[in-house]
């Protein structure tokens, strides 16, 4: 196997799971999920006395339990100094044997996307706080596992955990399954050119946006929040979906997910992002659509009397209100109107909406039928021209999914791991590792874990001495020698357990790490100084030594782990044989 094979890529991939590292490799999108899945920290959350009494709530009410937790332990974050920044050029030369340039560009947002309208007329690379830097510049953004996004706990800035939309889709799936017991089958991810999102099959359906769910009403609440979580599958294209079954990609030729399962997710999806039109939901649109409440007024009674009031008016209400123009709180919102926005006759060129709430009462519209859309300009003739409020509140209310087409692609079979929920972590742990042999997502999903016995370790190694920036930015004013001081001085703790080790920019955001993972960061460092050197880790019983036969750095560990590495740019080897420490007075600053 060469350092430039795609398998190589692949798996050292599984180490830093970048944006477009997932993009590339969509295999990596679930085996981050079963990482999290087979990690010790999301199984605790069930003894938390915060899902005490599960068992006595519907379906979704645990949802909405599980999404408090969340949001409480859980801060967005996608700033560009957490994992740092690459070059456009050095990664599509990484990736050219792999997918093209053109490839790319149509699925990522780093590489010349411009599909959703909303980010590109504010410019993306101004959003991002990009517009410092050169064209060529993009971030090195990482999706976390949950250990990672607990250990934002360490950070100066931050009193909780973190994580970026993926990291967050990742969470939401495994807590899904282990604390709530949903099916995995019923768990779908959806990749898009700049945000994840899980689909959900429980009741009419729901989606996991960030920290928070949107369910099918509030998907048409007209809310800011909601029309957040709604730009994505208006305006973008789904790259790939991700199932315990498989994945199907957009660019790809090959495609893995059960054909039965993708099936009942995109009749799912496609019913959920549609709803008829009634008059709950024609005030959702025009609180999401403010350029049409100029054709609507709102009828109010004061001492007995009827008044009038712009539908504006009443909108920018709700802005200072717990109560909505809603129906079941309408009443309650419009006692707040100053009685000089009222008006004592009907306004001229203005619909009664409490009129059209009695048509629409007796007969919801359904905007793709023809007949229900002339039903609809009927109502509208009266006060404008129909076109364009009529496109609007379809496009509000009829959102057509562009998903990933089974037509054309080549099914490639793929055992399904048999995870269910009642089944321990333990359990759970004991089937991935049978089948990693045979089932390349299983097998990853331990590099994505962290989890480094033997073979694993050249793939980390050239994950860490290769796409480590933040440690080499961290570092860069210091001298090897104050490198190895700093690092001595720092907490010994690993965010990880016994058996798993944080890449270098883990420890140096989160200033923790066992005296195994120091010697990967000074490594880094090194290598990145001075690429021809070659590098000696030495581990046995609780001490690392990093030495290229000159010099000697001495580290103490509580990993319980023995072996040795030979280190170079672009070599990167693993000997399980044990090696005895010399005696101490041969190291430096031992």
């Amino acid at each position: 196997m060469t350092n430039n094979s795609k398998l190589y890529n692949l798996y050292s991939s599984a180490y830093t799971l970048s944006d477009m590292e997932l993009f590339i490799f969509p295999d990596l999108l679930y085996a981050a999920v079963l990482a999290n899945i087979i990690s010790p920290v999301i199984w605790e959350w069930k003894k938390d006395p915060w899902f005490k009494n599960l068992d006595k709530m519907n379906t979704n009410q645990k949802i909405h339990r599980l999404k408090q937790f969340i949001m409480q332990k859980y801060v967005f974050n996608l700033d560009l100094e957490t994992w740092g920044l690459t070059k456009q050029s050095t990664e599509l030369d990484r990736f050219k044997n792999i997918i093209s340039k053109e490839d790319i560009s149509k699925s990522n947002a780093l590489f010349g996307y411009q599909g959703d309208k909303y980010y590109f007329s504010l410019d993306i690379r101004k959003h991002f706080g990009l517009d410092k830097y050169d064209s060529n510049v993009i971030p090195y953004w990482k999706t976390e596992t949950v250990e990672a996004m607990d250990a934002f706990n360490f950070k100066t800035h931050f009193k909780t955990g973190a994580g970026e939309c993926v990291s967050l889709s990742l969470l939401y799936t495994a807590a899904l399954f282990i604390v709530l017991s949903i099916p995995l089958e019923d768990i779908f991810l959806m990749a898009t050119p700049l945000h994840s999102q899980n689909f959900v099959i429980t009741g009419d359906g729901l989606i996991t946006n960030n920290r928070r769910i949107i369910t099918k009403n509030m998907w048409f609440n007209g809310t800011e929040i909601s029309n957040k979580a709604r730009r994505a599958l208006m305006n973008e294209q789904v790259t790939y979906i991700s199932h315990i079954s498989g994945y199907i990609h957009s660019i790809y030729n090959d495609y893995s997910i059960a054909e039965e399962s993708y099936k009942v997710f995109q009749d799912k999806i496609r019913s959920y992002l549609i709803s008829s039109l009634n008059s709950e939901v024609l005030v959702n649109f025009l609180r999401s659509y403010p350029e049409h409440q100029k054709h609507f007024q709102f009828q109010i009674k004061r001492i007995g009397k009827p008044y009038y009031l712009k539908a504006e008016s009443a909108f920018s209400l709700e802005h200072t209100s717990k109560n909505l123009v809603n129906k079941s709180t309408r009443k309650k919102l419009l006692e707040d109107a100053d009685h000089m926005d009222l008006s004592s006759d009907p306004i001229e060129n203005r619909l009664i909406f409490e009129d059209v709430e009695s048509r629409l009462k007796t007969h919801a519209l359904d905007l793709r039928d023809e007949k229900d859309q002339n039903s609809f300009k009927t109502i509208l003739d009266q006060v404008c021209i129909p076109e364009k409020l009529l496109k609007d509140a379809k496009e509000f209310i009829c959102i057509d999914p562009a998903l990933p087409d089974l037509k054309n692609k080549n099914k490639v079979s793929l055992t399904r791991i048999n995870i269910v929920p009642g089944m321990d972590r333990l359990e759970i742990l004991n089937i991935l590792e049978s089948v990693r042999d045979s089932h390349q997502v299983a097998d990853l999903c331990f590099h994505a874990g962290r989890y480094c016995k033997n073979k694993e370790w050249p793939f980390f190694l050239k994950a860490a001495i290769e796409r480590n920036p933040v440690s080499l930015e961290y570092y860069k004013k210091m001298n090897i020698d104050q490198v190895f001081t700093h690092l001595k001085k720092m907490s010994n703790k690993s965010i990880y357990s016994d058996n798993q080790f944080a890449q270098p920019d883990e420890v140096s955001n989160f200033l923790t790490g066992d005296g195994m993972e120091k010697a990967f960061v000074l490594a880094n460092i090194i290598l990145n100084k001075s690429p021809e050197q070659q590098l000696f880790i030495f581990i046995d019983s609780c001490k690392v030594i990093l030495t290229n036969r000159k010099f000697f750095y001495l580290f103490d560990t509580n990993k319980k782990f023995s072996g040795h590495f030979q280190i170079k740019y672009e070599e990167y080897n693993y000997h399980p044989a044990p090696f005895k420490i010399c005696p101490s007075s041969l190291y430096k600053f031992c």
